[in-house]
């Protein structure tokens, strides 16, 4: 996924008032305001309510759901022929703000925002950025997230990421 293609994906579902906040690759490239590197998907957080005109908005530009290990109503990926792939985690919160369905995401998580080629974006916050880049098996792109986001925003790196530091 291209920046390009993040801002034209963002753009129509902004322009059908749909909130959009960015999460995974993209979002700590939101947060650092640059691309630090590529990404095969784009991942996003939305509310549940959202998915049926979601879903009808992307098939409408050939995009379909591609079989992916933890799908649910909850968390699916579309994709198109060319290869983009759209990850989407959907929640719902009550107006308290507690997550009612779906995703786990704190509330306070969604709170972040950034630019993608110079578009202003909601995304999940740096410091949540970092504690979801956690608790599953890590890679080179985890810690080099990580470590820039924690560099930019003077987070502490977290103890898992100690065998990338000093390999």
């Amino acid at each position: 996924m291209t920046a390009k293609d993040v801002i034209e994906i963002v753009n129509l579902l902004n322009q059908n008032d749909i909130e959009v906040i960015i999460d995974g690759g993209w979002g700590v490239d939101a947060l650092l305001e640059k691309q630090t590197r590529t990404h095969a998907d784009l991942d996003v957080a939305v509310e549940h309510k959202d998915v049926p005109n979601i879903r009808a908005l992307l098939e409408a530009k050939g995009y379909h759901e591609v079989p992916w290990g933890d799908t649910w109503e909850c968390n699916f990926v579309l994709g198109d022929d060319s290869g983009h792939l759209f990850d989407v985690h959907s929640c719902t919160f009550d107006k308290a703000g507690n997550n009612v369905f779906g995703v786990k995401y704190p509330y306070d998580s969604l709170k972040g925002s950034g630019s993608i080629n110079g578009l202003p974006v909601k995304c999940i916050t740096p410091e949540w950025m970092v504690k979801f880049h956690s608790g599953y098996k890590l890679d080179e792109n985890d810690y080099h997230d990580v470590k820039l986001l924690c560099n930019r925003f003077g987070i502490e790196i977290p103890k898992e990421y100690d065998e990338f530091a000093m390999g």
